[in-house]
């Protein structure tokens, strides 16, 4: 078995966490049907392998939409507050290189690309935020436009006196309080 597999009692404890959240939180897929998406999850395993990825993490992903173009259920972190097993990370890889002493054990953006899914632009953030009252106490980074980047900046996201701000911060910098949601297109 590879990295990126589950073994069968895996997929199958995954399944069962998805399908009862799904049921759980209806609001956030209304019309959607969970055989359909069981299905899909079922036809591509390395799928399933990024979302066991989100749950370990504490992201508790959940489908929040479908696209009618591809054919694909959407899935975000849903966990009322970022991720706990995402926080104290530097935005990207050229960030946390740029720090000489008190390193974070990692970034953002690689965890991500180690986990097979994409941090939240500030749209899906927003989107994110009409579904629930998300990062109430926490912040969450968001991909960063590169002509911010380029110039040592990183954005984040939170929600505070029930709006959601958008803020910056070097992309070096690292909070216990500060992760990231990540989407995934299965």
């Amino acid at each position: 078995m590879n990295k990126m597999t589950l073994s069968p009692q895996q997929q199958a404890d995954l399944l069962a966490v998805l399908k009862a959240r799904f049921e759980k939180n209806m609001e956030r897929h209304e019309g959607l049907k969970w055989a359909d998406v069981q299905a899909k999850l079922e036809a591509k395993p390395e799928k399933l392998w990024s979302l066991n990825s989100m749950e370990m993490t504490e992201g508790e992903p959940d489908v929040i939409g479908y696209d009618e173009k591809s054919g694909e259920f959407l899935f975000y972190d849903c966990s009322a507050e970022s991720p706990k097993g995402r926080r104290s990370l530097c935005y990207d890889r050229k960030a946390l290189d740029s720090r000489k002493e008190h390193k974070p054990q990692n970034s953002a953006m690689d965890m991500a690309a180690e986990m097979g899914i994409e941090i939240l632009t500030e749209n899906q953030y927003r989107e994110m935020q009409q579904l629930g009252a998300f990062d109430l106490k926490t912040s969450s980074w968001i991909a960063t436009p590169d002509n911010i980047r380029n110039r040592g900046g990183a954005l984040f996201c939170d929600r505070r006196y029930d709006t959601v701000f958008v803020y910056h911060n070097g992309a070096e910098s690292y909070y216990a309080a500060r992760g990231f949601r990540g989407s995934l297109y299965v």
